[in-house]
């Protein structure tokens, strides 16, 4: 059975004979055939290092329509990619190289999986030579250019593109990525913050100057960097909050709430770690103005047709693990005795539906593909 490798669109190498892994190589084998067949994106990543790096990596090998051409990081120029992450043995053969502007600008689409600050002084160059970005930073989702300076600590070194980006959450935005060149990839925390609340600001039932999310995030949300806080013996058998007068995340939140809603809104928001590798569940309270809706009907219309968006039966609680390694975001709502306060539980994959399967998802509307495509894994479990 032949063996897919991502780095070279029509490549097989070995064959695996009795072989059968629950046909995962049939699964490969149908995906190299098809993208022989299929329109093939040539695909660019910088910073490939880190854990949403890696997250496109994993999503990418199978993506039918994905080619790999370039995937950077100067501190570790020439080192393959199994090497730092041996889970894509034998799926991503390429070496980590330096970015080559000219490789770079030959992509349909770059992704920048990098830290806030990276992207500003690239991304002009690769979009002139005719290049689509996805940003995974926070680089060009806040349009007030002082808000951002003033989040970030730092000046903002393309400021002209603010207004070109266009803000990548599919189940708000879906026809403006679909027309975009560059798209700001939301946070994890606020994909999950605005997700809970879009149903009922956009029915204008709740009391938009008291909203309070209380979000709770697995330590790969801090990246891969070392750091003391992040050991295991340091997060393990323990739960905090943190940023609860401020967090770089409120800003972004916050725009987006107001562009769902018509009208600014007021939020609270307050971050929390767990001790998990990976997952985010989000808390939210709201207070009704429309004490007659009913609220389980209203989540249950606004997302029928929403391939990654599901909303429970009522009175369930999601958890996390239902979602990790997957693209899905599953939500439940509660009205405590019928009253005017609404509880909505949300739960994703910080590194999936909250960073690097969202990003793939706009990738596949930019490209007129199956928004779906390379994203319908299932949670693992347990």
């Amino acid at each position: 059975m032949p063996r897919l490798t991502l780095g070279s669109t029509d490549t097989v190498v070995d064959s695996v004979s009795g072989c059968n892994s629950f046909g995962y190589y049939k699964r490969l084998e149908r995906i190299w055939i098809f993208k022989r067949e299929a329109q093939v994106i040539k695909i660019g990543i910088v910073g490939g290092t880190g854990y949403t790096g890696a997250e496109l990596l994993r999503l990418l090998a199978g993506h039918p329509n994905a080619d790999l051409v370039t995937i950077t990081s100067r501190s570790e120029k020439g080192v393959p990619v199994s090497q730092l992450y041996p889970n894509l043995r034998g799926i991503v053969d390429l070496p980590f190289s330096e970015p080559d502007m000219d490789l770079l600008g030959q992509c349909d689409v770059v992704f920048f999986a990098t830290p806030h600050g990276v992207a500003q002084s690239t991304v002009p160059a690769i979009l002139a030579s005719g290049a689509k970005v996805i940003d995974l930073s926070a680089d060009f989702r806040i349009r007030d250019i002082a808000l951002w300076e003033q989040w970030y600590g730092q000046s903002h070194a393309a400021p002209e593109l603010v207004a070109k980006a266009v803000y990548g959450l599919p189940e708000f935005n879906r026809e403006a990525i679909a027309a975009a060149d560059l798209v700001a990839c939301p946070g994890c925390y606020p994909t999950s913050v605005q997700l809970g609340l879009m149903p009922l600001l956009e029915a204008g039932c709740i009391d938009v100057n008291d909203l309070i999310a209380n979000s709770a995030s697995g330590v790969s949300g801090a990246g891969r960097q070392a750091s003391v806080a992040n050991l295991l013996s340091e997060v393990s058998d323990s739960f905090k909050a943190y940023g609860a007068s401020g967090h770089r995340h409120l800003p972004e939140i916050e725009q987006g709430l107001t562009d769902i809603s018509g009208t600014a809104v007021s939020l609270t928001f307050v971050p929390h770690l767990l001790p998990i590798n990976r997952g985010i569940h989000s808390t939210i309270y709201a207070n009704l103005i429309d004490t007659e809706v009913d609220v389980q009907a209203l989540f249950e219309q606004r997302y029928a047709n929403e391939p990654f968006v599901d909303v429970l039966p009522a009175g369930s609680h999601p958890e996390t693990r239902t979602v990790r390694g997957s693209n899905f975001c599953r939500i439940a709502v509660h009205r405590p005795g019928g009253g005017k306060k609404v509880v909505v539980l949300v739960v994703e994959d910080n590194l999936t539906k909250g960073a690097s399967g969202q990003a793939i998802q706009c990738m596949n509307l930019m490209f007129d593909l199956p928004e779906m495509a390379g994203l319908q894994l299932p949670g693992l479990m347990p």
